[in-house]
């Protein structure tokens, strides 16, 4: 006897190309060369993976005394699904049909040999994807087939075979009584099939074949195996070919009669009409109701809020506690190779080679710190004290309001933040707003590019469903956020300084902030209140954040501002507090010189002595127009950046006269520029006219101050000379100082060196000729504007039928006025005429 093929030679040795008369000439072969054998021996059964079919037609034919069982769970249906892709060997072999006792083969030859059933299979075709088998089989003419199924059936009842990966679940089969159609396409099994009814006569119209009732379908589709429901075909419908649904309370139940129905022709007798009508059947993917998914969709309004804070709470998760040890880094510069000391020696002994060891000019610095020590000890005492109120520094450019906070009062600490407001209100734009406010604490990372993206998502959603959804986020909230992520990092650094051994390890963290002062960070914010008037969003926020820092005792605060109104705006974040303030002014003659001098000698301390043997000569020593700095720092005075161009322009080889003359000169253009001829620039963001300007010039050259309240009289500042006045401070043209009760009292140049700057513009006759034109030219209009009014009311008054001795005084008023008015009219065209020959003959 030949021996049998294994299963997983299945596709190997395929004896596809078998005919039928090949094999019933090994059939006789065999039979004569065994006479005396009880059952005629068989070709050997012909295990073939044909997933398209006999030779690939998508059909199983069957022939006299032959028929066809399916048998089912014969493999794993799960495992299958993905037969598409490469499966390990190990894993084919662990579910073949050997390996776990489901070999139809075997079943077939166990029942006839158990049973007397005369059938012997003579081929088997696997059907992976839908876990079973096809089975071909004769028998003589003493057996039906429906016997060889009943036969069957009970064997399996009396012994169920169950595979190792389904413990609980047997084989069964049935013969196949269509002609089923064997497909390799990627359909996948289902629980509900569609059976479309066809004509039994070929070429016949699908109009001819008959519908089944759904009592029909259930006689003919209940053996094999509980139906959950029958749905017919809508009888509107005009789709052809009429169908219905089968649906299957199991997979393995709907195989089942696919595999054997597929194909049946049902015969007039059973209801199929004169033509027959031939079932086809096929997977109908069921599609399951998603009832969370279409109420999600049903319900944007609802869900799209929910999702948005879904997302945010996840973001808040993930990227703040990696933000806040950004943050937390760039306060403490645990990560700044600059501190490093190794890297800050060699720094150092590089710098000393390359610049032959000289000193920089912040040596002349010393100077002016020793003036101002009392002030750096103030603020080395106002941080040791518990006093929750902001300390604020305030003075003008170029006084050293950062220098001497944070290089000479914090020096030694190391636990500060420096938040420069400038960058932060120059940003245009609130990506590039929240970019630079990221940057000035090490917030990151921050996507700032989301917000416009978000913007355009919470746009859209508001117009589908009506509502906010809360994905953008204002400028505003970006701002909280990084301010209060900043918090988190001053109050964890705080913190971290704190130890278990400390006497006062008992108290609460609050509790152990309030009581040290001395290990609290330091929140440094300059610029403040800088280009205040384009907005105060900004500065808002920052006073708010600051404000909160100091009274919950996280971290003190100094602001640095060049803004003399900057209670108005901090006693908003913090009303009931008294600020702490010092304020700087400019140097004294003495530190100004001593300065001056000290930035000259800074660069010839440290070099080599002559070769000659004599004695090293600093600048201060050997210059003999030094003596000159007395009359120079009157006119230029103790602004410590003009002190400091002065040092430099006499460095390179200048007498402190010309350089003195030179900064003048400068500072003249610097103020026609900024105050007259752009007076009117910036489509009229400014709030002073050409005019208003050079009044207050023309006067505080001839005097070094003037009375507040005088300037405010003068007929230029008749209509709001206060906002005219402060608008001018803001831009430092003239400074504003306040006397008793915190009045403005007195007006003086916004620099020392503006007024001999004012007096060299009025030295200039054309200069001087041409404002005054354009002054008088203005007053006569206010004075012509006032006639005007005068001369509309006297009008009124004379059409009064009589003239009411009431209004006798009203009129000798209003003549007066008119006279007053138009007097000084005429006096303005005299000084006009005499401008205009000045205009005409000067260049």
């Amino acid at each position: 006897m030949l021996p049998s093929q294994s299963w997983h030679n299945v596709g190997r040795r395929s004896l596809r190309g078998l005919t039928r008369t090949t094999q019933s000439t090994l059939q006789a072969a065999c039979r004569r060369s065994n006479p005396g054998s009880r059952r005629p021996w068989t070709v050997p059964v012909r295990y073939a993976s044909l997933q398209a079919g006999e030779d690939k037609t998508g059909h199983i034919n069957a022939g006299p005394n032959e028929g066809i069982l399916f048998f089912n769970n014969v493999f794993p249906i799960q495992v299958r699904k993905i037969l598409g892709l490469p499966m390990p060997r190990i894993l084919d072999k662990l579910v073949s049909p050997l390996m776990s006792g489901t070999d139809p083969k075997g079943v077939v030859e166990r029942v006839s040999a158990k049973r007397n059933l005369q059938i012997t299979g003579t081929e088997v075709l696997p059907r992976m994807r839908e876990g079973g088998a096809f089975v071909k089989f004769t028998y003589d003419e003493s057996t039906s087939a429906s016997e060889v199924e009943k036969v069957l059936e009970q064997y399996l009842i009396d012994e169920p075979v169950k595979p190792w990966w389904s413990p609980w679940k047997s084989i069964s089969a049935k013969v196949v009584k269509g002609r089923p159609w064997v497909e390799d396409l990627m359909r996948m099994p289902a629980p509900r099939l569609r059976v479309e009814f066809a004509s039994g006569e070929a070429g016949a119209p699908v109009t001819d074949a008959v519908e089944l009732s759904q009592e029909q379908l259930f006689q003919f589709f209940r053996p094999y195996g509980k139906l959950g429901d029958i749905v017919m075909q809508p009888p509107d419908s005009k789709i052809l070919p009429k169908f219905a649904y089968l649906d299957y309370s199991s997979i393995g139940k709907a195989i089942m009669a696919k595999n054997c129905m597929h194909g049946y022709l049902v015969s007039e007798a059973e209801g199929g009409g004169k033509k027959g009508t031939i079932l086809r059947l096929k997977y109908e993917q069921k599609i399951k109701p998603r009832y969370i998914r279409d109420w999600i969709v049903g319900h944007p309004r609802i869900i799209i809020p929910i999702v948005a804070a879904l997302i945010a709470g996840t973001v808040a998760v993930v990227f703040d506690p990696i933000r806040t040890f950004f943050v937390k880094a760039h306060i403490t510069r645990n990560f700044h190779i600059e501190d490093n000391k190794w890297y800050q020696w060699i720094k150092g002994y590089a710098t000393e080679i390359i610049h032959g060891g000289k000193h920089d000019d912040d040596d002349s610095m010393d100077a002016l710190w020793d003036d101002r020590k009392d002030n750096i000890n103030q603020i080395q005492t106002w941080l040791m004290e518990t006093a929750d109120t902001f300390i604020i520094v305030q003075g003008p450019r170029g006084s050293g309001k950062r220098e001497l906070v944070v290089d000479q009062a914090l020096q030694d600490k190391k636990l500060k933040l420096v938040l420069d407001c400038k960058p932060i209100q120059e940003a245009r734009g609130e990506s590039a707003t929240i970019n630079a406010a990221a940057l000035s604490v090490g917030y990151r990372p921050v996507f700032s590019w989301m917000n416009s993206i978000s913007g355009m998502i919470d746009m859209a959603a508001q117009g589908a469903t009506g509502v906010k959804t809360g994905f953008s986020e204002t400028l505003d909230s970006q701002l909280s956020k990084i301010w209060n992520t900043t918090t988190s990092a001053l109050r964890q650094i705080a913190l971290d300084t704190r130890h278990k051994n400390d006497k006062d390890a008992h108290l609460g963290d609050d509790e152990w902030l309030e009581a040290h002062p001395e290990r609290r960070p330091i929140v440094v914010i300059d610029n403040f209140l800088h280009k205040s008037q384009e907005g105060g969003i900004v500065y808002d926020k920052i006073a708010e954040w600051a404000a909160r820092l100091t009274t919950t005792n996280v971290a003190h605060v100094i602001f640095l501002t060049n803004d003399v109104a900057f209670s108005k705006s901090l006693s908003k974040a913090m009303p009931d507090r008294m600020f702490r303030q010092i304020s700087l002014s400019d140097c004294s003659p003495e530190v100004a010189k001593r300065f001056v001098i000290t930035h000259l000698d800074a660069d010839v301390e440290d070099d080599p002595p002559p070769k000659d043997g004599s004695c090293k000569k600093l600048p201060s020593e050997h210059r003999t127009d030094l003596g000159e700095l007395d009359t120079c720092i009157d006119l230029l005075g103790g602004r410590l950046t003009d002190l400091e161009f002065l040092a430099r322009r006499i460095k390179t080889g200048e007498t402190p006269t010309k350089a003195v003359h030179e900064i003048i000169d400068q500072s003249a253009s610097e103020i026609l520029k900024m105050y007259i001829f752009g007076a009117d620039d910036e489509g009229g963001n400014r709030q002073w006219n050409a005019e208003q300007a050079w009044m207050l010039i023309k006067e505080l050259a001839q005097k070094e101050s003037l009375r507040y309240n005088e300037v405010l009289l003068d007929d230029i500042l008749k209509t709001g000379g206060e906002s005219v006045l402060r608008a001018l401070e803001q831009a430092e043209l003239i400074s504003i100082v306040s006397g008793a009760n915190g009045r403005p009292s007195v007006i003086k140049p916004g620099k020392p060196v503006y007024h001999p700057a004012f007096k060299r513009l009025t030295e200039d006759k054309v200069l001087k000729s041409r404002l005054d034109y354009a002054i008088f030219t203005n007053l006569s209009k206010i004075e012509n504007a006032t006639i005007d009014k005068c001369e509309n009311e006297l009008l009124l008054l004379s059409k009064l039928r009589s003239q009411p001795a009431q209004t006798t005084g009203r009129v000798n008023y209003l003549l007066a006025k008119l006279m007053s008015s138009q007097s000084k009219v005429e006096k303005y065209e005299l000084e006009m005429k005499e401008l205009k020959k000045v205009l005409g003959k000067e260049y």
